[in-house]
């Protein structure tokens, strides 16, 4: 069904930020998806194994960070490659619930595959890194498109907001899991290489138990298309090439992705790096760094929360231009940083930022997709996001390869992606865009 300029009044009882016929526990469901995922970015991508992997699978080579960012950079290339694909398919075959369920049961297959990568393993831990990390931002990519399913219009930041604050949550039940037992572990005598498997394995089964309220509560409303327009593989890439030739009736959208390509090259160089940085620059231990990245889940829960609250009469624009302003400010005070207090305070910076980016960025595709091409529009979003976690990491790597290890040029470097962010920001007009949605979904 095409979609339409009315607004959808809510159901009573259901809250008045939902759509029709949508339970608050079908928005619940829905956030504890955000709550099982966030222990994959958290454990495996933020803050134990990404150090594990250059300190003891690389043993600490020169070209250990660039090996990390490289891997990564593989996983999102296909992603890049199949996600607009992926989310045409699932929209024509109705079929997003099954799409979600196919990606989570690979993402923690994968995640507990690299509990079998020790020191020297370098293959199979890439190998795993690369099959855990594609199922994962597939499935970030489907979960997001129920999004303007569940949240009416005018409340999209706002729900956007509880799914990510909830999302941050996981991570935190996750990392303190994991540093209970690395505690445990520490004081036994054991090494990286014996507790750091365990970990993967504690955060894989966290993903099966707390994505389950998602499969068995949240709705799949989307109606399959007619076969003619759903034949295969084939009929999802004739229309994914469509929507790209169909740019300038979608050009605030366009313009967004290609914000959301700078500002994102950056926020992914943090989450994947920060380990990495807070070790390698900072001298912090093991123990620490997951210390730091549990606060800072607290801190990025509450910088998604409360910008979900306001973005709505803020304005989507609005909130992402604060957003990226404090970024640039956060890789300042990392880049002078000299002692472990001053770092906290950027790590803290970067955690309120985190939340607030990424729940509005969401928020805004969300705003700008046609409600009969969910699935595949946020397979564009995924396009964008899933490119900038090649360019911003990759940079960082190369950075600090040829620079001899110099962490803080790399992190200096980065910030430049968030200033570019800001500068393709101004063009972007929500209301313009929302209206030629609804012209064009009217002519169709």
């Amino acid at each position: 069904m095409a979609i339409s300029g009315s607004r959808p009044e809510p159901v009573p009882g259901s809250g008045r930020y939902l759509n029709q016929g949508v339970r608050s526990r079908e928005v619940w469901a829905w956030a504890c998806y955000d709550f099982a995922n966030s222990g994959y970015t958290t454990v495996v991508i933020t803050a134990i194994f990404n150090a594990y992997f250059v300190a003891v699978v690389a043993g600490n080579a020169a070209w250990a960070t660039f090996a990390w960012t490289a891997a990564l950079s593989v996983s999102y290339a296909v992603i890049v490659l199949t996600a607009p694909v992926v989310g045409a398919w699932a929209d024509a075959h109705g079929a997003k619930k099954r799409v979600l369920l196919f990606t989570t049961i690979g993402c923690i297959a994968g995640t507990a595959a690299l509990a079998l990568a020790g020191p020297g393993d370098l293959a199979l831990a890439v190998a795993a890194l690369v099959v855990s990390n594609f199922f994962f931002g597939t499935g970030e990519n489907i979960i997001a498109a129920f999004l303007p399913e569940l949240a009416r219009t005018e409340a999209l930041g706002k729900v956007s907001g509880w799914g990510w604050a909830f999302g941050y949550l996981g991570g935190l039940v996750s990392l303190g899991l994991c540093l209970g037992y690395v505690t445990f572990a520490q004081g036994a005598g054991a090494g990286a290489a014996e507790f750091v498997p365990i970990t993967m394995l504690i955060t894989a089964a966290l993903f099966a138990v707390a994505s389950l309220p998602t499969f068995i509560f949240m709705r799949e409303r989307a109606e399959p298309f007619p076969v003619s327009a759903a034949a295969g593989a084939s009929g999802a890439i004739a229309r994914t090439l469509a929507t790209l030739r169909q740019a300038r009736q979608h050009r605030d959208l366009a313009r967004f992705l290609v914000c959301i390509l700078c500002y994102q090259a950056g926020v992914q160089t943090v989450i994947a790096l920060a380990a990495i940085y807070a070790q390698q620059a900072m001298g912090f231990k093991t123990s620490d760094t997951i210390l730091l990245v549990m606060v800072v889940n607290v801190t990025a829960s509450i910088g998604a929360l409360a910008f979900g609250q306001v973005q709505d009469r803020l304005g989507h624009v609005r909130t992402v231009a604060g957003t990226l302003v404090g970024w640039c400010v956060t890789v300042l005070v990392a880049w002078q940083a000299t002692s472990p207090a001053i770092f906290w305070v950027a790590a803290n910076l970067a955690g309120l930022c985190l939340g607030a980016s990424q729940s509005a960025g969401r928020a805004l595709v969300g705003y700008l997709s046609p409600d009969d091409r969910r699935a595949e529009f946020f397979g564009l979003w995924g396009l964008a996001v899933k490119l900038s976690s090649i360019l911003g990491p990759l940079t960082y790597g190369l950075v600090n390869w040829f620079s001899g290890g110099d962490h803080r040029l790399a992190i200096l470097v980065t910030g430049g992606f968030f200033v570019a962010g800001l500068g393709i920001l101004v063009g972007v007009d929500p209301a313009r865009g929302r209206r030629e949605l609804v012209a064009a979904a009217a002519a169709r």
